[in-house]
């Protein structure tokens, strides 16, 4: 009987990932309907009932940013602490529960949200849901399981204070940032996790776990009086309003170069300046611009000037990072401490050199064509479906943008794209911060 169960359970699993692979809905054909619970709550479906499967997604906007003064981690320490029993179970009870139905729930935190992702066979819809609601109405946040969850988190804080990347990430978002929350890490320090209280992480649930910040989605084996019924079932509960938003953050950094000095033959850098918004009309300009710039294909400008013709690092890149509270326009690369003052100045070449001369007619229209052929290939399966229109409504963006983004693409011409380059690189304000020993590199602050 025990190797039946075991065997059963065997199945479950292999099943549920089969079904996972499978669950693919046409590329970007997708037809979104809104549904609306009885009870008020909101939400994006997209029915699929080829397969017997379905894949949930909340997303809780505030995230790491909603620490307390002083408690900075305690956001990401309670997302960590969801799977680790709840109710009546412990976590290894809990644990076990999930497993036999076969089911998948992911809990994450970045600055802007708390994301919880959960994956379920239709035949075990109801005893999924019953457990997801029980881990987020009712967590136990056990000493012993937040003890042990919080040497975890010491574990990576103590091995990002030797890692280069995270040392440049955390420098260059206290310059740009200060002393909003974007301007230091959301996993804490070794200091304030290590002084977490099990009421910390009980508060910090409190704080983010509302109606007012909620966005919802589904995609697949369910209807939407199924879907309205469970969302009452999983959320109505939850309370109205959480803890107050924080302000926009101002970025503060300005042009220039920083060294953070660091033991290693190989120099990394940030770089970055205030970016652009979302909701911007010239966003789509500015995306296909970076796209070319060094958006992370080898035909970009960057990897092209500094990898391809000079052989000064490995990879470069550039990307547009409209957050909630601040609008950034960053790029990142590694290189030898003795190329690394010679990758800085390209960089600031190029970045000049768009600015101030534009693309080209092939340019553009290259770019149009990658960016067009990528866009349906992320619509990879019913979670990542389910993730994307999550941040579809995050974004504020209709349901058919789905369908017209591709044109939205297309409709920009050379000239704006290349009047939206003057307007929103900077090179003057562009800062690096590079940690490392660089050769020839003189911090200018």
């Amino acid at each position: 009987m025990m190797r039946l169960t075991v065997l059963t359970k065997a199945l479950k699993a292999s099943l549920f990932a089969w079904i996972c692979a499978l669950a693919l809905p046409a590329q970007a054909e997708i037809k979104i309907d809104e549904v609306t619970s009885p009870g008020g709550i909101t939400a994006w479906l997209v029915e699929d009932h080829s397969i017997p499967f379905a894949a949930l997604e909340l997303r809780f906007r505030g995230g790491t940013s909603l620490d307390a003064p002083g408690k900075r981690g305690a956001t990401y320490l309670m997302a960590g602490l969801l799977e680790e029993g709840s109710g009546q179970m412990q976590a290894q009870e809990y644990s076990r529960a999930v497993e036999n139905l076969a089911a998948s729930f992911g809990y994450s935190s970045d600055r802007d949200s708390l994301s919880i992702s959960a994956r379920f066979l239709s035949e075990n819809r109801d005893e999924a849901i019953a457990l997801l609601r029980q881990a987020i109405h009712m967590p136990r946040f056990d000493q012993d399981a937040l003890d042990r969850v919080r040497a975890q988190v010491l574990a990576g804080l103590r091995s990002d204070l030797k890692d280069p990347n995270k040392i440049a990430s955390e420098a260059f978002a206290q310059m740009a940032y200060g002393d909003h929350p974007y301007g230091s890490g959301g996993h804490g320090t070794i200091d304030s996790v290590s002084a977490l209280s099990r009421q910390d992480i009980f508060d910090a649930h409190e704080a983010i776990f509302a109606r007012d910040r909620l966005y919802v989605s589904a995609v697949g084996d369910i209807t939407a009086s199924e879907l309205g019924a469970l969302l009452d079932s999983l959320l109505a509960d939850l309370p109205a309003t959480g803890a107050p938003l924080p302000g926009p953050a101002t970025v503060a950094i300005t042009g220039g170069v920083s060294i953070v000095d660091y033991d290693t033959p190989q120099s990394v850098a940030l770089f970055g300046h205030t970016g652009i918004e979302r909701d911007d009309p010239r966003f789509f300009a500015a995306y296909i611009m970076n796209q070319i710039l060094g958006g992370g294909s080898f035909d970009s400008r960057l990897m092209k000037e500094v990898r391809a013709k000079r052989g000064l690092t490995y990879g470069v890149y550039s990307y547009l990072l409209p957050q909630d509270l601040a609008a950034i326009y960053m790029g990142q690369l590694g290189s030898a401490n003795a190329k690394m003052a010679e990758a800085v100045e390209v960089i600031q070449d190029e970045w000049q050199r768009l600015a101030s001369a534009g693309v080209t007619q092939k340019e553009l229209t290259d770019a149009k064509t990658y960016l067009t052929g990528a866009y349906p290939l992320r619509f990879d399966g019913n979670g990542q479906i389910a993730s994307i229109l999550v941040g579809m409504q995050m974004d504020e963006l209709p349901m058919d943008y789905v369908k017209t983004r591709n044109d939205k693409v297309n409709a920009v011409t050379l000239e704006e794209i290349n009047r939206v380059a003057g307007e929103v690189l900077l090179p003057d304000a562009l800062h690096f911060v590079v940690v490392g020993r660089p050769e020839g590199l003189i911090s200018s602050n």
